[in-house]
């Protein structure tokens, strides 16, 4: 490892430079083996600025990444090792070249003086701010291996609650594409083939407006497949462009809970991270109305965050949480009514995981069900475009080969 070094010699004057070392402690034996008295030693970063924005784009750090780092930190933090050395023990683990980088800066900051929240709040594009303030509350608190723990167990509890729901709409998507794939290759290749009888007969039989229609569209297809394919490839880039600005995230943000099937999943879905964050920043000191403003920002839902900061306000010129969540369609009435206990006996945090618990049990069972009730309904769409493709051209055909 490359070091950055400040140091004084015999005559008390300051070097400053770079030195080669295993860890930290060989760095200082090393300068002072060249009678040179450390004042500071940081790990020099191991990337430019320009190195580092190209990493982040191609090797982004996920959850289950981030989940690894805080489980091994509470780990070393509890067998007593040094801040500083745990977190260089677990860059030495990381394979993530991005991830790598983040934490030799945290290194260098804390080495710098820097307690770890405040090195971590350098880089809210890596740690949420839920995460940065837990951090904070343990620093406070002395018990940073706990509040670390909490971490870790809340970024596993999403990681496993977000795959699950993603794992349930991938199934119907995947079917659904792979019939659109499947009938735009048969209306632009076979469907042509088969209606070439029915053209050579020409007036000589009625054809009906459905086999017309059909026989239009695939010549139509058959010509210029490769403009519908470029139409559409346009439409979906500008959709998923859409849906990065601000007014269409809001508006995928209200479709998703509004969905059929899939509403009901990402309400409960959004219950459960709002329960069970508010529990671990309550549980670790923090502030109930900076809580919710903290919970608000890590809902990943524009609807329900404009609920939690509405209640922070609520909260601020004293009124109650279950006062606003009792207001809100898309919180269930039991989940209000079950704040509201909790505050008036003074334990919300016991409450709300309590609440984080049994939605969470809803979650896992909506989405392991989820495959059997979306079963018919994509049996039922697939089988009415294969009965109007077949009614609309087979039947025509076999008709006509009867009359010969």
């Amino acid at each position: 490892m490359k070091f950055i070094f400040k140091a004084k010699n015999k005559n008390g004057e300051v070097k400053e430079g770079n030195i080669e070392a295993a860890n930290n402690n060989a760095a200082v034996e090393l300068l002072q083996k060249n009678n040179l008295f450390p004042l500071s030693i940081r790990l020099e970063s191991e990337s430019d600025p320009i190195e580092k924005i190209f990493l982040s784009y191609f090797d982004r750090i996920n959850s289950k990444e981030l989940m690894i780092f805080f489980r091994q930190l509470a780990i070393l933090i509890e067998a007593k090792v040094p801040i500083v050395s745990s977190l260089m023990a677990i860059s030495e683990q990381t394979e993530n070249k991005f991830f790598k980088t983040i934490i030799t800066e945290l290194i260098a900051d804390i080495q710098d003086g820097l307690p770890l929240s405040d090195a971590m709040k350098k880089h809210k594009q890596v740690f949420s701010i839920l995460s940065i303030n837990i951090v904070k509350a343990g620093e406070i608190s002395g018990n940073l291996r706990k509040s670390v723990e909490y971490i870790a167990d809340n970024i596993e509890k999403n990681y496993k609650l977000t795959s699950k729901v993603k794992s349930a709409m991938m199934y119907p998507m995947i079917v659904m594409l792979v019939f659109f794939v499947i009938a735009f290759l048969v209306v632009t290749i076979v469907v042509p083939k088969l209606t070439v009888m029915i053209k050579s007969m020409g007036s000589e039989v009625v054809v009906p407006w459905y086999t017309t229609l059909v026989i239009n569209v695939s010549d139509f297809m058959a010509q210029y497949w490769w403009v519908v394919l470029v139409v559409v490839i346009f439409f979906i880039g500008e959709l998923f462009y859409y849906l990065k600005t601000p007014d269409g995230s809001r508006e995928w943000d209200q479709i998703k809970i509004k969905l059929p099937i899939f509403g009901k999943i990402y309400q409960n879905l959004y219950v459960t991270r709002f329960a069970d964050n508010l529990a671990i920043l309550l549980v670790g000191g923090i502030p109930i109305i900076q809580a919710l403003t903290i919970v608000s920002s890590v809902i990943d839902n524009v609807v329900y965050k404009e609920i939690f900061l509405k209640a922070a306000d609520e909260v601020r010129v004293g009124g109650t949480i279950s006062n606003v969540l009792r207001k809100s369609v898309y919180i269930p009435s039991i989940v209000s009514q079950m704040v509201r206990i909790g505050e008036e006996s003074g334990q919300i945090d016991l409450v709300l995981n309590h609440v984080a618990n049994f939605y969470e049990q809803e979650v896992d069972t909506a989405t392991k069900n989820l495959s059997t009730l979306i079963e018919p309904v994509l049996m039922v769409i697939i089988g009415i475009g294969v009965a109007f493709l077949a009614f609309s051209v087979i039947m025509p055909i076999y008709n006509l080969a009867g009359q010969l």
